[in-house]
């Protein structure tokens, strides 16, 4: 019975699957209408006048993927007597880079009998100091050293061709 129950079995699907079948005669036949009654319409392209050719000259100049190197402008000051002028020719320290309002007092620290104070720069720069080191855009020079506190002596120009000293401390923030 078991064979007589699978035969049974193969007949239905069969017959249920014929009845499945599509028919798209109707279909097919509009599609066929459709296709020969439309007369498809395309624009023509627009015509498009000659431009003239621009000549790309660039040998000269710096590459866009190379960082531009580092250049400060020579300091031109017109020298008066009796008047207080920065050393331009000396050799700049790394903190020169730096203006005091990029720069953050984070700490201090003792070594071999020296005071240290560690600055963190605006761009993720950590850099130690100690008294009479270089910093600022304006020829500054640490003075003295407290405990939360570091005095910073500037030359900041005054117009006339002078400078003038002016005295900044960065405390540290709590």
């Amino acid at each position: 019975m078991s064979q007589f129950a699978r035969l049974l079995g193969i007949a239905m699907v069969a017959l249920t699957a014929t009845g499945c079948a599509p028919h798209i005669d109707d279909l097919v036949a509009y599609t066929n209408d459709v296709k020969q009654n439309t007369k498809p319409s395309i624009e023509p392209y627009p015509e498009f006048e000659q431009k003239p050719v621009f000549v790309y000259d660039a040998q000269g100049f710096r590459s866009p993927f190379v960082r531009p190197k580092a250049s400060r402008a020579p300091v031109v000051a017109q020298v008066k007597a009796n008047c207080s002028q920065p050393d331009a020719n000396r050799t700049r320290e790394p903190l020169e880079a730096y203006g005091i309002d990029a720069l953050s007092l984070t700490g201090s620290f003792r070594s071999n009998g020296d005071t240290w104070v560690l600055f963190k720069t605006n761009d993720g720069g950590l850099y130690q100091a100690k008294k009479g080191s270089r910093l600022g855009l304006f020829f500054g020079q640490i003075i003295s050293i407290g405990k939360d506190e570091v005095t910073i002596e500037e030359l900041v120009p005054d117009g006339t061709g002078c400078w003038q000293k002016k005295e900044t401390t960065l405390t540290m923030k709590s």
